[in-house]
């Protein structure tokens, strides 16, 4: 049965955007018990693809007591293949949804490239405008307008080069131009109750 629960790690990079319900007691405590079991591992000795699966795996494989309970809980029979998939891309989320930063560590070095170790290349784009504000809508967004007055959002998740301007009250960039790079992801909109396409800032040059 775990191995179709193992299918939760590549949701977590390319996530559906379908809403995720209220979990249960049983769903909540493997999603708790896993991001801890995570959490207690020495990540520098996880140094490649095959290391970090095991270690998944056998937080997961801690948890398969629970999985009778969480069966009867979601209402599905273990048999299922399609049923238990859709566990193991619901756990995902979860374990997304609550910040499990362990796992999202865990998760870039389980699709570590083959031939050099190194993480998948995200491609980067960039975009001018005209500062025009912050809007906080669970995450900060930075709002540019373009030369037709129409308002372009990207989203703050972290800290990025360039990001200090913006930290300061009143803005230092205020009615300036900006060149800001950026990349596309996937995120868990809470007010959405889903997970959408976003545009991440990477960088922000004040011209």
């Amino acid at each position: 049965m775990k191995k179709y629960l193992l299918l939760l790690i590549l949701p977590l990079i390319q996530l559906t955007a379908r809403a995720q319900t209220t979990i249960g007691p049983v769903e909540k405590k493997i999603t708790d018990n896993i991001c801890n079991c995570l959490a207690k591992q020495d990540f520098s000795t996880i140094t490649s693809k095959e290391k970090a699966t095991e270690v998944f795996t056998n937080c997961l494989m801690e948890n398969m007591d629970l999985l009778p309970a969480l069966a009867e809980e979601r209402k599905i029979d273990m048999t299922d293949q399609e049923a238990m998939r859709n566990v193991g891309i619901d756990i995902g989320k979860n374990l997304l949804k609550q910040k499990c930063e362990s796992f999202l560590k865990l998760s870039m070095l389980m699709v570590k490239k083959e031939n050099n170790g190194e993480p998948p290349t995200i491609s980067a784009s960039s975009t001018t405008g005209t500062f025009k504000r912050i809007d906080n809508k669970g995450f900060n967004y930075i709002v540019i307008t373009d030369n037709s007055g129409n308002e372009k959002s990207f989203l703050w998740l972290k800290q990025f080069p360039g990001s200090e301007a913006f930290m300061a009250t009143p803005v230092k960039a205020t009615g300036k131009k900006l060149k800001i790079t950026w990349q596309d992801m996937e995120v868990y909109l809470p007010q959405a109750k889903g997970y959408y396409n976003v545009k991440e800032i990477t960088g922000i040059e004040i011209q």
